[in-house]
């Protein structure tokens, strides 16, 4: 690993702003390819203003700035643009720019980068729909095999996360099978189970338990965000995402801490 603070502050500085760009852009990207799927219409074409159908011009298409620039405004009509595009680029752009930060140069900081936007394009359509397509949990397990010859003992990691996805997995589906013969209703959703046997794949047990109970505790506050409560749904995907993406870069100083309280009591 080559970490940043071999590199002089303006070599540091313009890394981070590229790294924000290019994630900013890349959420501009997902955003839009998601809300086109769910509205029905072709991936393909120029942007334009879903009011007035005005073609988008580059300057309007910079991500962040031109929300900024513009006032949150149509160029043309001057009707209010969604501040869900500021919000999603930026997002990932603070995603991007925070995985360089955390893992330094190395494969390890590309493999996070695809898995982070995988994570944030999954927690966008279950802010949406509530659904998520198969495709992107099938996208964030070829990530991990793909970047597998990267790390120390491959086979190792392979076989431990394998059973490590299996266990947390299996044990989330058995619990939502009793959730729902007691409850008499679907309890857990289809994609939470999925994405949490793919994040066995990438972190060892104890992290996926820490991951857990982030979740959680993420997920009550959502539930309260939204008004939901326990008798209404809400996306769960959003909590585990957010979850994996703190368990990536400060799960072992937390579970360090956690075993510490213990020590201390003794």
């Amino acid at each position: 690993m080559l970490s940043l603070k071999f590199f002089p502050l303006p070599a540091i500085i313009g890394l981070l702003a590229l790294s924000f760009i290019a994630g900013a852009c890349m959420g501009s990207f997902v955003n839009c390819i998601q809300l086109r799927i769910k509205d029905k219409k072709s991936v393909l074409g120029r942007s334009e203003c879903p009011n007035c159908g005005h073609r988008l011009g580059f300057f309007e298409l910079i991500p962040v700035f031109s929300f900024i620039f513009l006032r949150g405004k149509c160029k043309n009509c001057k009707a209010k643009i969604s501040p869900r595009y500021f919000a999603v680029e930026l997002s990932f752009g603070l995603l991007w720019a925070l995985a360089v930060v955390f893992f330094g140069w190395q494969w390890l900081t590309l493999e996070y980068l695809i898995l982070f936007t995988v994570l944030a394009a999954e927690s966008l359509w279950d802010f949406d729909i509530f659904e998520v397509p198969d495709t992107l949990h099938i996208i964030a397990a070829v990530n991990f095999l793909i970047f597998l010859p990267t790390h120390p003992e491959p086979l190792s990691r392979l076989l431990w996360g394998l059973v490590t996805g299996l266990i947390y997995g299996g044990a989330l589906l058995l619990l939502s099978l009793v959730a729902d013969k007691v409850f008499k209703k679907d309890s857990i959703g289809g994609a939470d189970i999925k994405l949490v046997a793919v994040l066995g794949l990438y972190f060892g047990w104890k992290s996926m338990l820490l991951l857990i109970i982030l979740s959680c505790i993420f997920g009550l506050l959502l539930s309260l965000i939204f008004k939901a409560g326990l008798q209404k749904e809400f996306p769960f995907i959003p909590a585990l995402c957010l979850s994996a993406v703190i368990c990536s870069v400060c799960a072992d100083p937390l579970i360090s801490w956690y075993i510490g309280l213990f020590a201390l009591e003794h």
